[in-house]
């Protein structure tokens, strides 16, 4: 039976003086209020993909939701005291539901790169990684450097920082959302797409779990990354309290467990060396 995986998301305030000043200060703050909802109501809820093997996907056997991502938040709230709710979305809507309000934490990395990052909170990074590329076993899909990605149609989200990268080489973009792992892979393979640029960690695992397409990560590696969860700006009582849980989960070694357990082996949570290009994304 085949696997399906995915490959694998940002207050204003307005200051018055004088008379108003003592108003202010007696009323309690947009990001104080949102965690004291948060608490008061003892669920956390967070939205994920639920396609992005090893980071956020369903068990075959069980259908649970798991993943690396899923399991770090998951310890994140049991260590808060609070309860998880998971709704399972693409990049886009989570980036409508974090302003909403409909979602308190995306459990995916925002471009921060993006016209819209500074419309968000970010935590400390849960993951370092760095670029790669699926592309045809047969002729590497006639890609030797980055720079022959012009022209070629490129697959994945329209908002993330990979298809970012595509855009800057001029790639032709295919838009995906949420799509499964057999589907993108199989894309390349057929030729209705050429590539498909995300983390190298992600399309390893995902290749590797579906051998029998004829397409393999490319040895062309780019732009180092950080992922972090995101929250609506101004939420920085919930940001602070996800960061000081992270840094406990980093010390006490959990965060490094739960990394090997999902990435083959693989310690995600430092900062890698790298000899590779760093493409400026900045518009």
């Amino acid at each position: 039976m085949k696997k399906k995986l995915v490959l694998g998301v940002v207050a204003f305030f307005s200051l018055t003086l004088g008379a108003c000043d003592s108003k202010e200060t007696k009323e309690p703050s947009t990001e104080q209020t949102a965690w004291e909802i948060i608490e008061e109501r003892g669920v956390l809820n967070v939205a994920t993909s639920g396609t992005l093997y090893p980071s956020s996907f369903h068990e075959k056997e069980t259908d649970k939701l798991t993943g690396y991502e899923v399991e770090v938040i998951r310890e994140v709230a049991n260590r808060l005291d609070l309860e998880i709710d998971f709704t399972e979305m693409g990049v886009d809507g989570m980036l409508t539901s974090l302003n909403s309000g409909a979602i308190d934490v995306a459990a995916m990395g925002i471009d921060r790169d993006g016209e819209d990052a500074d419309k968000y909170n970010y935590t400390i990074p849960y993951k370092y990684s760095y670029g790669a590329m699926v592309v045809r076993k047969s002729d590497d899909s006639g890609i030797k450097t980055l720079e022959d990605l012009k022209d070629k149609k490129a697959a994945g989200a329209a908002t993330t920082s990979y298809m970012k990268v595509a855009r800057h080489y001029k790639a032709k973009e295919v838009i995906y959302d949420n799509a499964t792992n057999d589907q993108y892979l199989s894309d390349v393979a057929n030729g209705r797409t050429d590539v498909i640029l995300n983390d190298y960690y992600s399309q390893k695992l995902a290749v590797a779990a579906l051998p029998e397409i004829p397409v393999k990560v490319h040895d062309i590696f780019y732009n180092p990354s950080e992922t972090n969860y995101s929250m609506k700006k101004g939420n920085d009582a919930l940001t602070e309290k996800i960061d000081e849980t992270l840094e406990e989960m980093i010390s006490d070694g959990t965060l490094s467990k739960l990394s090997k357990e999902f990435y083959a082996g693989e310690d995600v949570t430092k900062q890698i060396e790298y000899d590779f290009p760093e493409i400026n994304l900045a518009e």
